[in-house]
């Protein structure tokens, strides 16, 4: 959407951000395991952004959160959870979502990456963004998850722990 203006998510009232999620996942989303992941902490301002079309009117909006992977060990590793990317239903397959990934993951700080965590398409987010699941198989969730959706992104996957259980970072 050649149209799309991109702003921090932290400038659109919330009311407006909870009522677009709705309308692009249905009210029973909070119920899904992506929400017990990042239960009780805050999205992160300077990862999370809105696009708003050219009545700039909310199209869609991307959350970025701070979680980490407790391994068995009981330390923690800081991980960005990247997600919910929603789009108005009507608007999608517009590039509305690829804007929003593209400025979300272009802010990350080069210089020290946390590796990016979601759940999602497998087929889009590792053909576009580099996500996969090929590190995640020993992870654990707070609920159900499809292990194939469960992807991660990390210029240097030595660093991943392979075991360990996905949740809010209380750092």
């Amino acid at each position: 959407m050649a149209d799309a203006k991109i702003i921090p998510l932290e400038t659109v009232e919330p009311a407006l951000v909870e009522e677009l999620l709705d309308r692009a996942f249905e009210p029973e989303r909070r119920q899904r395991t992506a929400y017990k992941v990042r239960e009780g902490v805050d999205w992160l301002p300077g990862l999370s952004f809105a696009a708003l079309d050219e009545d700039d009117m909310l199209a869609g909006t991307i959350q970025c959160w701070p979680v980490s992977l407790t391994d068995p060990e009981g330390l923690t590793h800081p991980l960005i959870m990247v997600g919910p990317v929603a789009v108005l239903p009507e608007l999608q397959t517009r590039g509305i979502g690829k804007a929003l990934m593209a400025a979300c993951l272009g802010s990350l700080d080069a210089r020290a990456p946390l590796p990016q965590v979601m759940i999602g398409d497998p087929a889009y987010y590792a053909r576009f963004w580099g996500f996969t699941a090929e590190h995640t198989g020993g992870w654990k969730l707070p609920g159900p998850w499809e292990a194939h959706r469960l992807m991660v992104r990390c210029d240097n996957p030595a660093v991943l722990p392979g075991k360990g259980m996905l949740g809010p970072w209380r750092g």
